[in-house]
């Protein structure tokens, strides 16, 4: 489906704005300390990869370690390599997994979802950077996927933050885009070619076409990996208007929804619930926290509140609701 905000702002992003969005990345996080109500408290706080742990780790050798991180002595003794890890070493890879396909461009209010995905990520791409960590991206429409490497640099960042900005123009109803769910696995399958074991890997987008393949990819990812999906919904798929019609598409068709009509509101609302009650579950099953950020507010704020902060200078932003039914 497709819609638009009032007005011009909020359906496209461009690159000048993603970047002035620095100052805001640096100062949320998404693994941060959690308080004991937070959304990360308990299984998965325990278990985040992090800085600052004052403790050596000793592990079995796994595809990408550095040989010369082999400790021999151990290695002797239990007959298989491992490998001597140093939390003050590590040089943590981030990867953020961008969704710009057809499905994101819809956006009631303040912003598209195509449009606060890419902000999302910028406030990533600045907070990964600044924490002294590699950035990378897989960033993803109906037909292409572009891959930047992780790497720790302004310029990685720079050139991540283009390629989204590039492929979220690109998104637009009429423009012989074609609707492909598949795209979401096989962004999947790319992020875990790339984070081997100990990155962070962040989703964004709103998990169109989700299915068994990706829970499993989702699974194998939180396997080696600190794994936060964040699912960009848009309210009115759980706030309909009791009157009303709306125009929706798929890019190529448009019709003419009546709202008021119940069967055709609660057809919509069962779609969004049954289409996300899965991604929900992922919380539960793998320990992999399901944010929801809402296109209503403003993102930073969002995550801050959400990750237990609050933003110097401003008050936490509500977030969207935790889980269930409606999330489009």
């Amino acid at each position: 489906m497709c819609a638009q905000p009032s007005g011009d702002t909020g359906i496209y992003v461009d690159l000048a704005a993603l970047i002035a969005l620095e100052h805001r990345g640096r100062k949320v996080s998404f693994l941060s300390r959690q308080p004991v109500h937070s959304l990360l408290a308990g299984r998965f706080a325990s278990r985040m990869r992090g800085r600052g742990l004052n403790f050596e780790e000793i592990r079995d050798y796994r595809p990408g370690d550095d040989v010369r991180s082999i400790d021999w002595k151990v290695t002797a003794r239990l007959q298989k390599p491992h490998v001597r890890v140093f939390n003050e070493e590590r040089d943590r890879p981030g990867i953020l997994v961008v969704d710009q396909r057809l499905s994101m461009f819809f956006g009631s209010r303040r912003a598209l979802k195509s449009v606060a995905a890419a902000e999302a990520a910028a406030i990533g791409t600045w907070r990964i950077l600044g924490a002294g960590d590699r950035v990378g991206a897989i960033i993803f429409n109906d037909s292409d996927l572009a891959v930047v490497r992780p790497q720790r640099s302004r310029r990685t960042a720079l050139h991540l933050l283009e390629v989204l900005a590039t492929q979220n123009r690109q998104l637009g109803v009429g423009r012989g885009i074609v609707p492909n769910p598949d795209m979401l696995n096989r962004a999947l399958d790319q992020a875990r070619r790339l984070a081997l074991h100990d990155a962070v890997v962040v989703i964004i987008g709103d998990f169109d076409g989700a299915d068994h393949d990706t829970r499993n990819a989702v699974s194998a990812l939180a396997a080696h990996n600190d794994v936060v999906a964040v699912l960009v919904h848009d309210p009115v798929r759980s706030q309909l208007p009791s009157t009303g019609r709306m125009t929706v598409t798929d890019g190529e068709l448009q019709i003419l929804l009546d709202v008021g009509r119940a069967g055709a509101r609660q057809g919509i609302l069962d779609l969004a619930e049954n289409r996300l009650r899965d991604v929900f579950q992922w919380t539960h099953d793998f320990g992999v926290p399901v944010l929801p950020l809402s296109t209503a507010e403003d993102p930073a704020q969002q995550i801050a509140h959400l990750m237990g902060h609050r933003l110097p200078g401003g008050r936490g932003g509500r977030p969207g609701p935790a889980g269930g039914a409606g999330h489009g």
